[in-house]
Parts: C-alpha cells; structure tokens; sequence
C-alpha cells in the first residue's frame, strides 16, 4: 500500500518534531515545514536521512506550495510560550489567522484530513472547573496573553467555518499543558523554569502565591492522543491532556525533591491575566478516541529532568 502523506507546520519545535516522530513510526511520509522562529533543527536532525521525511524551511503566513499528494495536515506552528508570544506578539496573531487560513488552504487544495492544534487557553482564566469542550472560556482579548489565545480562537473558528462552508474533514485539539524531552530549558513554562534552576542550584522562581493550579502532560501520551483524534470521524473539539491537577507550589517543591537539589521557592508577582485553574475534561477523549493518559507525572518527570541534565552539560 502507498503510504500516506502528512504534512506538519511547527513540525521542528517541541510538540510538531514528536508528531513527525509518531507519523513516521505509524508508517506515514512527513514533510515538516517550519520558518525556526522558536523551532529547532536539533528537535528533526535524528530524522534527515530519512526517505520518509522531508523539511522545507518556510513561514506559513505565506502561500504554502506542496507539490503531489498530501493526505493530512497537521497545523502546529506557532509560538506556545508565554516568553515566546509575549516576545513575538504580531507573529503570534499572524500564525494563527493567516498561517491556518494558508494551511487550510492547501488542506482543501489537496482534499486532505485537516488538524489544528488549538490550546486549553481558548478558555483563559476559567469560571468552569474542570474544563469541557462545551465550555465557551474567559478570555481577555486586549491582554497582553490575548495575543495567543485570541490566535487559537480565531483558529478554532476559521477551522470549523472550513468544515462548515467547504466540507473539509477538519479536527481540534485543545492541547493542555504538555512536558517531556525537547523542550527549551528557557521556553518561559513552570516545567522548565523549574527544572533548570533545580539543576543549577538557583532559587525556584513562583508566580503569586503558588496556589493556582495546573495539569501536566507527558508528550508521549499527547502524540498518541492526537494522532488518534486524526484518525477518527470527530469533527468537534477534543481536550488532551493529564486531568491530575497540582498547584505549581507543590510541583516546584517535587521538581526539588526528584532533582535533590537545595533550591529554595521565591516568589513574585502574578503576571496580568493568569490562569488561576487547569484541569481538562477527558471524557469525550476517553469516549471518542477511547484514549486516557498513561505515563504518571513522577516517570514522566524523570525522563524529562535526565534530558535537561545532558542540555546543560552540552553548554
């Protein structure tokens, strides 16, 4: 049988060099485009060489040309860190309007299956707990964190006005927070922020009082998830993501105790518009894709924590 083409945007950073990983694995060809705004050659270099990956350096926000058959397209570009998009405002917007209208465009053109990675932000800070698809989030469009969550939530809308008004077979993904190797050790989240300064002895930097609250994903079971959503015949929004919540005190002071490190918690102030809770709803996940999280945060953490160490000793 000829085997399936996916293309994959952002496919060099964190979560779209993992998707390649898993495409690949499942018997499919990959051509990742990516512009290394916040991607990373390092994240794909294991996979030149490869006959069954591709990579074209391009900006989405532009005309996306793919010449032959594509049979999916996977839109993962765009920066998803708070350093990253409060850095890169205007092509955080960009990559969410123009660049999934371009990627749209070329799933139409290619009558392919069409999957946008949207995020657990779409519902900001939430008045619902835990969080369900059917819930419509709290965001402030006019913050300084809207520029992300307003590029998700256009996305989102364009996406189903493509399904809506085209036909095209289009998915969802409400992607919560995810961690594991090739993460950036300065990408801005918790995970790393606390990891790299476990690792190099540094006080442990919480925002607030460190009870607001989040819900952490291992990569693995998040590709799985996706790449199960791609397959089915869900045309709706699906959340993936680890439902076991911890406050980010707690977690700062396990990233102390796995590492054994002799950091100490420091504390400033909560940056405008923060979310105070996350904690996805798995059931339409778990009913849809028959899929749940399998990888525990302790394991998880692990791996992720024994990656950073060979970072550092690189520099």
């Amino acid at each position: 049988m000829e085997k399936k083409t996916a293309v994959v945007t952002g496919g060099a950073g964190f979560l779209g060099s993992h998707l390649c990983d898993k495409l690949i694995e499942n018997g499919h060809k990959v051509i990742c485009i990516d512009n290394l705004l916040t991607g990373n050659m390092d994240n794909i270099s294991h996979l030149f060489g490869n006959e069954d990956f591709h990579f074209i350096k391009h900006d989405v926000t532009n005309f996306i040309h793919v010449p032959g058959k594509v049979d999916f397209v996977l839109h993962f570009a765009s920066p998803a860190s708070p350093i990253d998009y409060l850095k890169l405002p205007i092509q955080t917007l960009k990559v969410g309007s123009l660049g999934t209208h371009k990627a749209l465009g070329l799933a139409k053109e290619k009558g392919a299956r069409f999957l946008i990675a949207s995020t657990s932000e779409v519902y900001g800070d939430p008045e619902i707990h835990p969080q369900k698809e059917d819930y419509w989030g709290n965001v402030n469009p006019i913050g300084p964190r809207g520029v992300y969550d307003e590029a998700k939530r256009f996305a989102e809308a364009i996406t189903m006005a493509y399904h809506r008004y085209h036909g095209l077979d289009t998915k969802i993904v409400r992607i919560f927070n995810t961690y594991g190797p090739r993460m950036r050790l300065d990408d801005g989240r918790a995970l790393p922020a606390f990891v790299s300064q476990a690792l190099r002895g540094e006080d442990i930097t919480i925002f607030g009082d460190g009870s607001q609250t989040r819900s952490f994903c291992y990569v693995a079971d998040l590709v799985e998830g996706i790449y199960r959503l791609l397959l089915s015949e869900e045309n709706d929004p699906v959340n993936i993501g680890n439902p076991s919540e911890i406050t980010i005190k707690q977690f700062a002071e396990e990233v102390i105790r796995i590492t054994n490190s002799k950091s100490k918690l420091s504390y400033r102030d909560l940056p405008v518009d923060d979310p105070k809770v996350r904690q996805p709803d798995i059931t339409r996940a778990k009913e849809i894709l028959g899929w749940e999280p399998k990888v525990d945060r302790a394991e998880g953490l692990q791996i992720t924590i024994d990656y950073f160490k060979t970072v550092l000793e690189k520099k």
